[in-house]
């Protein structure tokens, strides 16, 4: 059964994409199929794979395109459906239908049919709310949600928690939180300790282990490189591997 897992947080900066880009290279590198889509129309996901791409999520969501036709090869086993700034008129275009409910499922309709097809699919939803982001939640079935090492991240998580509360009250539409994963650490600052510690006593055994902070993770996407790729012997690779073998061993 294909696992539909969204990785979510509404403020930027936490390594959302980041960990998107190397948990599906994590998967599919150990040989299962995953699909990779971008809900944000800054199209990071597909610029950090170094992807070309023709018909992307907008056209399938305005049916332009297939889903198939969308979907392009980032890497062996690793598909993505991509976006760029054109998302943001088919998103008009879903606030215009007269039917919210509808919009609200457009992606799930666009999306059913692909899951066949792949053992992971994982959403890379934008940092702000939306009724593509909306749409998004109602489409997966678990949540990772990556936090930086600031308090107002910790603010910003409550709200990410109230959310899926009130999409998990719509009938029909259960959307679990799977795991915090805690980026950016250093264990050498008390802050940094400090959050983790707060994360660990109000969500337990769902805080992954830490993503250190390590610099060839942040430059690895201008290499349009995995972590894997562009530094395998890194403590950012080692990290998320960690994290792939989590994920392996909860499905």
């Amino acid at each position: 059964m294909c696992r539909r897992i969204g990785v979510l947080n509404y403020k930027g900066g936490t390594g959302k994409t980041t960990t998107v880009v190397n948990l599906g290279a994590g998967l599919a590198s150990r040989g299962a199929r995953v699909l990779c889509v971008d809900l944000d129309a800054q199209g990071s996901l597909a610029t950090c794979l170094g992807a070309h791409f023709t018909y992307s999520l907008a056209h399938l969501l305005l049916g332009q395109a297939e889903p198939q036709a969308c979907t392009v090869q980032a890497r062996e086993n690793l598909d993505l459906i991509a976006s760029d700034s054109s998302l943001l008129q088919a998103e008009g275009e879903m606030w215009r239908m007269n039917d919210s409910q509808a919009a609200y499922q457009l992606l799930t309709s666009k999306l059913r049919g692909l899951e066949d097809s792949y053992d992971y699919v994982i959403v890379d939803f934008s940092p702000s709310a939306s009724i593509l982001s909306e749409g998004g939640l109602r489409y997966v079935r678990e949540l990772i949600v990556p936090v930086s090492m600031s308090y107002m991240s910790l603010v910003v998580t409550r709200q990410v928690i109230e959310t899926l509360r009130n999409v998990s009250s719509v009938p029909g539409h259960h959307v679990r939180l799977y795991l915090i994963v805690p980026t950016l650490y250093s264990a050498r600052l008390r802050q940094d300790r400090e959050v983790l510690g707060i994360l660990q006593r109000y969500f337990a055994d769902k805080v992954a282990e830490p993503i250190r902070t390590n610099v060839r993770i942040t430059e690895a996407p201008s290499h349009f490189m995995t972590i894997y790729e562009y530094s395998p012997q890194s403590t950012g690779a080692a990290d998320y591997e960690r994290l792939t073998e989590r994920v392996l061993r909860d499905g």
